[in-house]
């Protein structure tokens, strides 16, 4: 029997994740589960509240556990320090993705801009392409009415266009084409 009280679904460059997380309100015990995959566990806990680190898909994640009233508790994520809903909505903001069939395979293809590199401790405004979880080679191009970024999948050709909308408050149009075909854009992720 397990003690499951909350589940989030996380999406990220490198994919979806599903994290899930136990809290034994008698014994304190704390499971993290993420895409199944068990990633802390804490047995025995004298606080039923507090907050568990970790780390899913290259994010620092953390549940954070507080009482409301008696034995009831809430449980809430925080994806890079925010939480899950601010997450979202910034995500929303500084990534594209596609998902499609190509070949009659299921493929996710997502854009997603950089803003602080830890390193040099500076921001920086890169662009990534991640093609099924995994980061693919561009190559930058500008063109008459913007710039395309190039990179192949298989025997495919494709690249991302990005024009401005003419609109400060729209910015820019990330179009992506695949030999030749446009791929309409995924909204609800």
């Amino acid at each position: 029997m397990t003690d499951v009280v909350a589940t989030w679904e996380v999406n990220l460059s490198d994919g979806k994740h599903r994290v899930q997380f136990e809290h034994g309100t008698t014994t304190g015990k704390r499971v993290v589960t993420v895409d199944n995959e068990e990633v802390l566990r804490n047995n025995w806990m004298f606080r039923l509240v507090g907050k568990e680190s970790f780390n899913v898909g290259g994010k620092r994640a953390t549940i954070h556990i507080e009482a409301v009233s008696g034995f009831q508790y809430e449980y809430t994520l925080e994806v890079d320090g925010k939480p899950l809903k601010k997450f979202v909505e910034n995500r929303k903001k500084t990534a594209k993705v596609w998902a499609f069939l190509l070949d009659g395979i299921e493929t996710r293809v997502v854009l997603g801009r950089l803003y602080f590199d830890f390193y040099a401790s500076k921001e920086k405004d890169t662009m990534e392409v991640w093609v099924n979880g995994t980061v693919v080679e561009t190559a930058g191009e500008f063109v008459d009415d913007g710039t395309e970024t190039h990179f192949t999948w298989g025997n495919h050709t494709c690249y991302v266009k990005a024009i401005s909308s003419g609109k400060r408050k729209d910015g820019i149009i990330h179009s992506l084409i695949i030999d030749g075909n446009e791929i309409p854009e995924t909204l609800n992720e």
